[in-house]
């Protein structure tokens, strides 16, 4: 699986309540989520998610396990996420819905090009290729198809 989009670039230890605030949970309204995306950390953040790709700092999506903050990224247009290091349960709500996480420390400037090969193992951000920590067959093959329910859909 390969992607490209422009880099957005944050910090470390953006926690779930920063991507979307519980403020916001109790609709199921997508558009609402995508609307009030990282708004506690910025405003000027959510009309540039479609097509990015998230560049940030260790620890991303550590706080709540609330599934609610892959799926507003992925519905704002977010490519893919890329740091050095995911709080575990927001890694695995992001590949089963389909957005690609991908463990790897880079720098790169706002609005950068940033392109991903996870089957070849690599993201490139400027003249700059950084090898990434391989997803497993498994992961790789539920992010082709779209997420966990496309994937179990595909093979039953």
């Amino acid at each position: 699986m390969q992607g490209s989009g422009h880099a957005v670039c944050l910090g470390a230890d953006i926690d779930t309540d920063l991507v979307i605030a519980g403020r916001y949970l109790r609709t199921k309204d997508h558009s609402l989520w995508v609307a009030h995306v990282f708004e506690d950390l910025d405003t000027s953040i959510a009309p540039r998610l479609k097509g990015a790709v998230i560049v940030a700092g260790k620890n991303f999506g550590c706080g709540s396990s609330r599934e609610q903050a892959a799926i507003a990224l992925h519905e704002a247009g977010v490519v893919a996420v890329i740091a050095p290091g995911f709080a575990r349960i927001f890694f695995r709500n992001a590949i089963n819905i389909g957005l690609p996480v991908i463990e790897c420390g880079i720098t790169c400037a706002e609005n950068q090009d940033v392109h991903y090969d996870l089957a070849l193992g690599y993201v490139e951000a400027g003249s700059k290729k950084y090898p990434v920590r391989p997803l497993s067959p498994r992961m790789q093959e539920i992010l082709a198809s779209g997420g966990l329910v496309n994937y179990w859909k595909a093979h039953l």
